[in-house]
């Protein structure tokens, strides 16, 4: 079950979506990029739904950017087929192409 997070400043995220109990994250770039995150540190995850003020921006390279951080050491990165951010969360069945963010 996702949950959108509400809108808040950031210069590079359009739009994130998560999913707790799966440690899954789906990313809009405002460059227009789409990325689902598996792996995500579930801590990492309440952090962003009970801190409003925290920047998307902020919280992406903090959480899931990083070489050290549980999304990059155990789990994977993949462009979701997606067009535009209200598209969100992609839960099609499509094959996704992975990538090494």
């Amino acid at each position: 079950m996702f949950i959108s997070i509400p809108a808040r400043t950031s210069d590079c995220v359009e739009r994130i979506v998560v999913d707790p109990l799966r440690a899954v994250v789906q990313v809009a770039y405002r460059k227009g990029s789409i990325y689902e995150y598996t792996h995500v540190s579930r801590r990492a995850i309440a952090n962003l739904l009970l801190n409003r003020n925290m920047s998307l921006g902020f919280w992406v390279n903090d959480a899931l950017l990083p070489f050290n951080s549980k999304t990059r050491l155990i789990g994977e990165c993949t462009v979701l087929n997606a067009l535009h951010a209200s598209d969100m969360p992609i839960t099609d069945a499509e094959p996704k192409a992975y990538v090494y963010c």
